[in-house]
């Protein structure tokens, strides 16, 4: 197996494909978390990538970002790629603004440029009216809302999503799921969504995967039109198989609102393995 740390391959050169992940294989302290993972996402493509808490979902993503190259195998992704994990992250000393276009260059473009290109991306989450603002002045969904500007304002080939809604509320959570859904359509980036939602996978994603055991054990495509129901007996069917490959018992009874997800609403940001 080839030792490939961190390689990036220019995305001109991955022949419609945006992440091509071949063998990838990542221990902790003598554990394996991944296991001769292979992954591969089309341009444009939604992919969500579900399983339990420890099976190596988040360790997978942040291969992919670049901000773990202590593995093995080979991965090749675009140079453009963004994160947004389940806590915004925002600077609490910078105001909203300079947080959506921090770490941009204003020598590349002028600031003016610069300024109204991060305004342009607070327009698209209905944010701009709190340019100017603090972050501790900001709800959780507000906050997020920062984080996705700031995330696609680099207009990214590649958008890694890491339980971007875990942390709010039902209500929330569901203005999320059709907010990213819109502006994934508007900058068409390949997205991996990393979730323990069965549901929230489904109603997004174009093709769902589960990681179990450090190994994907399904790949399915979601074969669904939109917009979808969970009420639809077609998501009814996938969500019994999703979890029923996840260890879960079938839910088809329960209500076509209930969210069925495998995990807390909120955790620590900081765990390398989920």
């Amino acid at each position: 197996m080839a030792d490939i740390k961190g390689h990036v391959t220019p995305f001109e050169s991955l022949s419609g494909a945006a992440v091509v992940a071949t063998n990838v294989q990542r221990s902790f302290n003598g554990r394996d978390v991944l296991r001769n993972v292979n992954l591969t996402i089309e341009r444009d493509q939604f992919v969500a990538l579900l399983g339990r808490s420890g099976t190596g979902k988040s360790t997978l993503l942040r291969i992919l970002g670049g901000l773990d190259a202590d593995y093995e195998g080979e991965v090749l992704v675009p140079e453009r790629r963004a994160v947004v994990f389940q806590e915004a992250r925002l600077i609490p000393w910078l105001k909203v603004l300079s947080n959506v276009v921090l770490g941009l260059s204003p020598r590349l473009e002028g600031r003016a440029a610069l300024r109204e290109r991060g305004l342009d991306a607070l327009r698209e989450v209905e944010l701009e009216r709190h340019a100017k603002d603090w972050p501790l002045t900001l709800s959780g969904g507000e906050a997020q809302r920062v984080a996705l500007a700031r995330a696609l304002v680099r207009e990214p080939q590649l958008m890694l999503l890491d339980e971007p809604f875990g942390a709010l509320d039902a209500l929330t959570r569901i203005k999320m799921q059709s907010l990213l859904q819109r502006l994934c359509a508007l900058h068409r980036p390949a997205v991996l969504l990393v979730t323990h939602d069965v549901d929230e996978a489904i109603l997004l994603a174009d093709r769902v995967t589960v990681l179990v055991d450090g190994q994907i054990s399904l790949d399915v495509e979601v074969d669904i039109p939109r917009p979808r129901s969970r009420g639809d007996a077609k998501f009814i069917e996938l969500r019994d198989r999703l979890l029923r490959e996840l260890g879960v018992e079938e839910r088809t009874a329960a209500p076509p609102s209930t969210l069925v997800s495998l995990a807390p609403r909120s955790r620590r940001g900081d765990e390398v393995s989920r």
